[in-house]
């Protein structure tokens, strides 16, 4: 049994095509299958889309969360409900090519208990496009385990991947690429040339990816906290040295910058202090917060999503 999990939201122009395209590609997949649609709050349509599709084909799942939690719940969501011996995460704007499965469930036959997506090609804007490569060389850098770069969501996971990711990892900042690469086995990568949106809106926009990058950065890596004392480090030096020129300067009273210490009272202590420490410490401050508001959020126990409505029609919903 294959499990494929695919996170909806506002994709009513995308489903049709969506469902014909998985539909085609099927035969090529060589074992039976579930797919599971999860509505994460959509408003527009896709709700009612999605219903019709799982009355006309059996094999369609749907979960209907109760609001929008985010891309990253969403698939937690699929994730945990997909009963299959594999599951297969992938988006539903077809970005994420159905026709390239088969070639991630064959390395998954050879014995791969992950085989995720590399993207050699992104058809999207320059700025997006480099934000992206950015981040993961970022990322890859200063993280405390091995994330591929450029791996995204889109990839087969083996079942005790799976329920490794359901049961010994319940945090409520959910980064899945890096919970999978965390979670070890024996993993691969395939590359492909991701594709551009079939149709609708672009559904990351601009705060959502920011959210996704910092929950990639703070959930796998120590490194912003060991900055403080970098910076420290780093500022230490050059603030002691300047310490002393305006120690001297006051002493000797000579001029700098056309001006003597007596022209300028106070210039000492406030280069020194207000301009030159007072960014480190707001920016330490900043990411001190970043750390303990993941912190607040994991002690809360809340759940990452509630479920509104788990259909389908074969079991006469549910």
């Amino acid at each position: 049994m294959i499990s494929i999990v695919i996170p909806i939201y506002n994709e009513e122009d995308n489903l049709e095509m969506l469902h014909k395209r998985l539909s085609e590609s099927a035969p090529s997949w060589e074992d039976d299958y579930e797919i599971i649609l999860v509505d994460d709050g959509s408003r527009d349509q896709s709700p009612n889309m999605m219903r019709k599709l799982a009355d006309k084909d059996s094999h369609f799942r749907i979960i209907s969360l109760s609001r929008n939690f985010g891309h990253q719940a969403a698939i937690s969501a699929g994730i945990r409900a997909a009963i299959g011996d594999c599951v297969i995460v992938m988006d539903g704007d077809l970005q994420d090519p159905p026709e390239e499965l088969h070639r991630f469930l064959a390395k998954w036959r050879e014995g791969f208990d992950v085989v995720f997506a590399v993207r050699t090609k992104r058809k999207e804007s320059f700025l997006k496009r480099t934000a992206y490569k950015v981040f993961y060389r970022i990322l890859g850098l200063i993280s405390d385990i091995n994330i591929p770069l450029d791996s995204g969501d889109f990839c087969v996971m083996d079942r005790k991947v799976v329920d490794v990711l359901n049961k010994e990892m319940p945090e409520q900042s959910r980064f899945v690429r890096g919970l999978r690469a965390y979670a070890g086995f024996k993993q691969i990568g395939i590359s492909y040339e991701r594709q551009a949106r079939y149709a609708g809106e672009v559904k990351y926009t601009f705060k959502k990816l920011l959210k996704l990058a910092l929950d990639g950065i703070f959930d796998f890596s120590t490194f912003p906290l060991k900055l403080a004392t970098y910076l420290g480090f780093l500022i230490a030096i050059p603030s002691f040295l300047l310490g002393i020129f305006f120690v001297v300067h006051r002493l000797l009273n000579f001029k700098f910058l056309g001006h003597t210490a007596e022209e300028t009272p106070g210039l000492a202590s406030l280069a020194v202090g207000m301009f030159f420490l007072g960014g480190v410490m707001l920016l330490i401050m900043g990411i001190l917060g970043e750390y303990l508001g993941r912190i607040y959020y994991e002690v809360k126990k809340r759940p990452f999503y509630v479920i509104r409505e788990d259909y389908q029609n074969n079991q006469g919903g549910k």
